[in-house]
């Protein structure tokens, strides 16, 4: 992170989650879907929200003030953007996503604690909550369905036949794999509570026939099969290095000979101190996870090599967050 420190710029830094939390309450109140592609006054969304008038003219100004509403005489209209991309109604809609980042906003907040304490101050780490656990997953959908089509163009599974999506919520990439290469199944290996998120995400790419949804809670239960492909995205992050080992290894015990274990996460360099967005994910599991963290390249290479996997290597990927495949063969 290059930047010329000085009081500014910390001050900047520091009163940044200003901005961060504008957008959350223009998200969480759905302000960009009710306006739509009209030209709407403060009124007119107040009386929707149900708001107090002064507050809610004061959010839109400042949602102005951010480039995510424009004003004209008086009233407020969506930008290009914000339709895109903050619209319900909208393919691109990323709101999810920001809702989870709403609800994580509490726990940073105690981020000191958990550094005293090297324990996880995260109340809804668990998700039981039916609105946290829909943020969260439909944020997980929203945020594949930008990569998946990208990924599917990198990773070759010419020859494969059979994929398991281990702890794969609602299958995005499960599809993408199976639509990029028409010879290949899927399975998607998570909690019940996802079937309903994945059953709604298979029929809308009509992949029923391709890919199906098992039950399981993967750290306590054991899947089986016979698999080419066993794919873990964004699942090793949540536990730590004797988890990651143990699920590695029940992944191989389900691989066909010449399989592939590909591993998708947030890899930090080999002194654990870059990229940027690895490093403060890392922090994220401090606070919400027992023992979960991001790791390095090195840490998931040796992971691999101690499940027996061979022709290991690293698959960097062009993303916004500094995500890369690490994958592993078993001969």
């Amino acid at each position: 992170m290059k930047i010329s420190w000085n009081p500014g710029e910390l001050l900047k830094v520091s009163g940044h989650y200003w901005i961060g939390c504008t957008l959350h309450a223009g998200v969480k109140l759905d302000i960009f879907s009710m306006i739509d592609e009209h030209v709407k006054t403060a009124l007119d969304i107040n009386t929707m929200i149900n708001g107090d008038i002064d507050a809610t003219t004061r959010l839109l100004d400042a949602l102005v003030a951010m480039g995510l509403l424009k004003k004209q005489k008086g009233s407020y209209a969506n930008t290009s953007e914000s339709l895109m991309f903050l619209h319900k109604a909208s393919p691109k809609y990323v709101g999810y996503m920001i809702q989870h980042h709403h609800h994580l906003v509490e726990s940073w907040s105690k981020l000191d604690q958990a550094v005293k304490t090297g324990k996880p101050v995260r109340t809804n780490a668990s998700f039981a909550d039916e609105t946290v656990r829909e943020s969260f997953l439909m944020g997980m959908f929203n945020n594949a369905l930008n990569l998946a089509p990208y990924i599917a163009e990198q990773v070759d599974l010419t020859n494969k036949h059979h994929l398991l999506d281990l702890g794969g919520g609602p299958g995005t990439y499960a599809i993408h794999f199976c639509m990029k290469n028409p010879e290949l199944k899927a399975t998607i290996y998570d909690l019940p509570t996802t079937l309903p998120f994945a059953s709604k995400i298979i029929d809308r790419f009509q992949m029923a026939e391709k890919v199906s949804f098992v039950g399981g809670n993967y750290l306590q239960d054991q899947p089986t099969g016979d698999f080419d492909v066993v794919w873990l995205s964004h699942i090793l992050h949540g536990e730590g290095p004797k988890d990651c080992e143990q699920l590695i290894q029940k992944a191989v015990s389900v691989l066909k000979p010449g399989g592939l274990i590909l591993i998708h996460e947030f890899i930090l360099n080999d002194t654990l101190d870059a990229p940027l967005f690895p490093a403060l994910f890392s922090l994220n599991m401090l606070i919400g996870t027992q023992s979960g963290r991001a790791y390095s390249e090195k840490q998931l290479f040796d992971m691999l090599m101690k499940a027996g996997l061979k022709n290991i290597r690293h698959i960097p990927l062009e993303t916004p967050n500094d995500s890369g495949i690490v994958t592993g063969e078993l001969l």
